[in-house]
């Protein structure tokens, strides 16, 4: 999924001491010192409607409103949650989920199979543009709720489907759900931990079966947490304990999500006590942090993975060596050290060592540093004089963007420049809109632990995050391939098969691998962050 935000470098500790000293203490949310509630930071989501949401901001809200069909444990292995038991054929072609009994949404509604099959359906449904929608696909139907024009290019351009429902979806009973893939998928069950599966109560829809206008402002789930009241756009989301809820029980009665713009302002509220958790210290708090927080100061392993994207939809950037080149261009060690002082990793490959499948050097020379080569091969593909780099200035990359169009300008010989835009939101949108953004930046951390959830939503052709307009019939085979395959170990040849079609393509250039550098308040304790980048609520206490 999209990453949280990045890290950011201003103009040192004494801007945060600036903003410190202008701060209060107390809780900004009007939450008393010694409730058994917390207040932890992160971004403005894009929406809240789980079939819409790819971005950990949304997600990591979500998970406080629903409880997923399965967890992962430690060994990232999926374990049950709200299922019962998900278990395949031997063809691994159909599935069969058990619901666990006695779960209700936050509305009083009973939760059964229809549900999960209406907001599958919901999401799936090629008119109702859901960012999810592609996490459907293999889900035998799906091309039915998604026809297309051999004659014309664009979703826009689309015929009208002639059903809104997957023929691969059949509710047995109330607490048994049937799926049916259009090809055998061995590692189905992983996938299915993700938001976008999550279901719906029927209060979401309205007659006409789309989805009632409010409904993301004030989601009704079927977890431990409920909304109080609505989504304050830019402010905060407050949710609260559900009464007997019969999942895992949270430990807190409530949390406030606070929305920042900036980072470094969320420092300065944890630093202050006004915040309990802040998911990603800012690159310029990093030295003092230890001394502002002490033993509250902590690291974690984390999936997250930076990188910059090329719009091949532009014919600027039609030649892989000229993309190769400015991959080359860029000292990644250099950056990882001086600009995120060592809490970033250099990425030499296109997917995360956290899960099975990665290759160290996978990216081999095109991931190496080298201005010599880099600058023979963009003069030869005649690259461009001038390259822009668009980023979201919510995010606050400025410092490393800066950095690395010095290297590409010293390694090139080429103008290189920020291109700072509002959100996220507005950077995805111009790439959607094959807009010329020129090169832009993007965070991917996973939704599944399979090497394939780097691979597939980024590069695919139809890939729900592919916004670089990338597209290789080839690619597109090999993750087909492994998903077919029999044995993990098969699938992740063929998916490693796949990544060398990247390395070779180059159409995003690998920058870093993250870890969770996060602090908290002297209000709690039992803090984790896990590889999602998300805190567990069902650990996190206050203390009395």
């Amino acid at each position: 999924m999209l990453g949280k935000r990045p890290w950011k470098m201003a103009a040192g500790l004494a801007a945060i001491s600036l903003l410190i000293a202008g701060c209060g203490g107390g809780d900004s949310d009007g939450e008393s010192a010694n409730s058994n509630t917390v207040v932890i930071g992160l971004s403005e989501p894009s929406d809240l409607l789980p079939s819409n949401v790819t971005d950990v901001n949304g997600t990591t809200i979500l998970s406080s409103l629903f409880y997923p069909l399965l967890e992962f444990n430690a060994r990232k292995e999926p374990v049950e949650a709200a299922a019962q038991s998900i278990t395949p054929d031997k063809s691994n072609r159909i599935w069969t989920i058990k619901l666990k009994p006695g779960f209700t949404f936050h509305n009083g509604e009973p939760v059964t199979s229809q549900n999960y099959i209406d907001a599958w359906n919901y999401g799936a449904y090629g008119p109702n543009a859901q960012t999810g929608s592609n996490f459907y696909a293999r889900i035998a139907g799906y091309d039915d709720l998604n026809p297309e024009d051999p004659d014309k290019e664009g979703p826009q351009k689309a015929p009208t489907p002639t059903t809104n429902k997957m023929s691969g979806l059949k509710a047995i009973d109330d607490l048994t759900l049937q799926v049916t893939l259009s090809a055998p998928f061995s590692s189905f069950k992983t996938v299915l931990a993700y938001s976008v599966f999550y279901p719906l109560p029927k209060a979401a829809f309205a007659s006409d079966g789309v989805i009632v206008e409010g409904f993301a402002e004030s989601i009704i789930g079927n977890g431990p947490f409920k909304m109080v009241g609505k989504w304050v756009h830019d402010d905060k989301v407050v949710v609260e304990k559900v009464a007997n809820f019969k999942g895992k029980v949270p430990k807190i009665d409530g949390v406030t999500w606070k929305i920042y713009q900036d980072e470094l302002t969320e420092y300065a509220d944890l630093v202050t006590g006004s915040l309990d958790v802040q998911t990603s210290i800012p690159i310029e708090a990093l030295s003092s942090a230890p001394a502002d927080l002490g033993e509250r100061f902590q690291r974690s392993e984390n999936s997250g993975f930076d990188a910059l994207g090329f719009p091949v939809y532009d014919t600027t950037w039609s030649n892989p060596n000229v993309r190769k080149a400015i991959s080359m261009a860029i000292n990644r060690d250099e950056i990882a050290e001086q600009i995120f002082l060592g809490s970033r990793s250099a990425a030499h490959a296109f997917v995360s060592p956290v899960v099975a499948g990665y290759r160290e050097n996978s990216c081999g020379e095109a991931c190496q540093y080298n201005p010599n080569k880099a600058k023979e091969l963009y003069q030869a593909g005649k690259g461009p004089s001038e390259i822009k780099i668009t980023y979201n200035v919510d995010g606050g990359h400025k410092a490393w963007v800066d950095a690395t169009c010095g290297q590409i300008t010293a390694s090139l010989g080429v103008t290189c420049v920020g291109n700072p835009v509002g959100k996220f939101a507005d950077l995805q949108a111009m790439a959607r809109a094959h807009e010329p953004i020129g090169i832009f930046r993007l965070s991917w951390s996973m939704d599944y632990p399979l090497m394939e959830n780097y691979l597939g939503p980024l590069y695919s052709s139809k890939g729900s995050s592919n916004f670089s307009g990338f597209a290789s019939a080839k690619f597109d085979q090999l993750l087909k391939q492994g998903s077919a395959a029999s044995t993990p170990a098969a699938a992740i040849k063929k998916w490693q098969d796949a990544e060398d079609i990247l390395v070779q393509q180059m159409p995003f250039i690998p920058l870093r691998f993250s870890n969770n550098v996060y602090g908290y308040s002297e209000k709690v304790t039992n803090v984790e962050i896990d590889l999602f980048m998300k805190v567990n609520l069902y650990e996190i206490e206050t203390i009395a």
